[in-house]
């Protein structure tokens, strides 16, 4: 099925001259190879074509922040400060796993991401074999890193590097180019300087971006002022973190120094609303980011600090929340929140031929059922993606221009299976 096509289709375009359009996308390769309102002149000699009507078309999404395995974790610790959260009860379950604790928990996390929408997903955690493994059996598109925490003897951070540098060269470019790989410290309050410093280094070596967690917390603000004297911004610049392509996560506590800084850099942040509020760490100020020129895109974090993987979640939430905290119902207007999911994610990961659907673009795309209720009357398609819309509206999934998900329900991964063996994982670590 090299060349195929979408008839009488509803596509949400991401192209703000014309963000929604009625007609027909042929895909060719992998590759969107024309979407427009006219009937494609060489329609007959397709073999495959798919009823568009009763079904939106838009970008699949960009989840650029996460730990899959952690969904083995969703539900055992809940409402908690992130200090205590981390430090008695997910670091010392965490300690527990095991390959096929990796292994399950992210197949988990890859089958509700993929059924909810997201077709790329960024991923920070150990035991990165396995989790590429799973990326490239589902279809999915994965960004990947080793990430490393630093408190610990200098022969095991160097052990952590070492897996970091070995992960990154194997798996850089491999899935027929549906994996790509980064170089992760895992914030600056969990790795020293000169650990730091050496992930820094690596990345030049391997010509690879980086991320890392920064500005989560107040709390974790103040220790690094205490112990540095800078703010994280400012500490990471002084150690090269942006040096290379970066971007950071939840970047919550942020001054107006810091927010120039980020942009003068072009360094990029991934906002995780619904964990940033769960964990009351805070809302980052992604108005004045997005007005600093700073690219922003949106991310879930783990299902243990969320609790699910549905981005749709987090476009609602984004363009919700800043409105709350600003007093102004203009910042984050919907058809912002959705572009923060799909060309946003695009930027934030340097990826431009994801995030629009566009001739020549990568066929990475969804179809969502908006022949229901929530979705009427039908009236400003992209306002009811944003503020009323679902994971649980998607009914089908393209990546590549391989159909992953169908009526519902993964193409490529048992999903029954996942779900059994997820949960014997989970009794496993907990003895339940």
């Amino acid at each position: 099925m090299s060349k195929w096509w979408i008839e009488n289709g509803t596509f949400v375009t991401m192209d703000e001259r014309r963000p929604v359009l009625k007609g027909h996308m042929v895909i060719e390769d992998g590759l969107i190879a024309y979407i427009g309102e006219e009937r494609p002149a060489d329609a007959d000699a397709m073999p495959v074509r798919i009823d568009g009507s009763r079904l939106a078309f838009m970008p699949g999404l960009i989840n650029t922040h996460g730990h899959a395995a952690m969904s083995l974790l969703r539900g055992y610790s809940d409402d908690e400060v992130l200090q205590t959260w981390l430090q008695d009860y997910m670091w010392p379950m965490e300690a527990k796993f095991r390959d096929e604790d990796v292994r399950w928990g992210s197949s988990l996390a890859v089958l509700e991401m993929l059924k909810s929408g997201t077709t790329t997903f960024v991923d920070m955690y150990d035991r990165m074999d396995e989790v590429a493994k799973v990326v490239d059996q589902s279809g999915m598109r994965g960004v990947l890193m080793r990430g490393a925490i630093g408190l610990c003897p200098e022969d095991v951070q160097l052990q952590k590097l070492d897996e970091a540098v070995r992960f990154a060269k194997d798996w850089n470019g491999q899935a027929n180019g549906r994996i790509m790989t980064m170089m992760s410290p895992h914030a600056p309050y969990t790795c020293p300087p000169a650990f730091i410093e050496k992930f820094v280094q690596a990345a030049h070596d391997l010509d690879l971006p980086m991320h890392t967690h920064m500005s989560e917390t107040a709390a974790e603000v103040e220790q690094n002022v205490r112990e540095y004297g800078l703010r994280p911004v400012e500490h990471l610049d002084k150690l090269g973190f942006f040096s290379r392509p970066a971007f950071v996560a939840h970047a919550v506590h942020l001054t107006d120094a810091e927010i120039e800084l980020l942009a003068a850099r072009g360094a990029a942040v991934s906002h995780n609303p619904a964990s940033n509020l769960k964990l009351a760490s805070g809302v980052a100020r992604v108005p004045d980011l997005l007005r600093a020129g700073v690219t922003v895109s949106l991310g879930t974090d783990s299902a243990a600090s969320n609790n699910n993987l549905d981005l749709f979640d987090e476009i609602r939430l984004a363009a919700l929340i800043h409105k709350g905290v600003s007093g102004d119902p203009t910042v984050v207007p919907a058809a912002e929140a959705l572009k923060l999911a799909t060309l946003g994610g695009a930027a934030t990961i340097r990826q431009p031929m994801l995030g629009s659907l566009q001739a020549g673009m990568k066929a990475d795309f969804i179809a969502i059922d908006t022949d229901q209720p929530h979705f009427y009357p039908q009236s400003d398609l992209v306002s009811h993606l944003a503020y009323s819309g679902s994971g649980r509206d998607v009914v089908h999934v393209w990546v590549d221009g391989i159909q992953v998900v169908k009526d519902g329900a993964s193409t490529l991964l048992d999903e029954e299976r996942i779900k059994h063996e997820a949960q014997a994982c989970y009794g496993r670590l907990t003895g339940n």
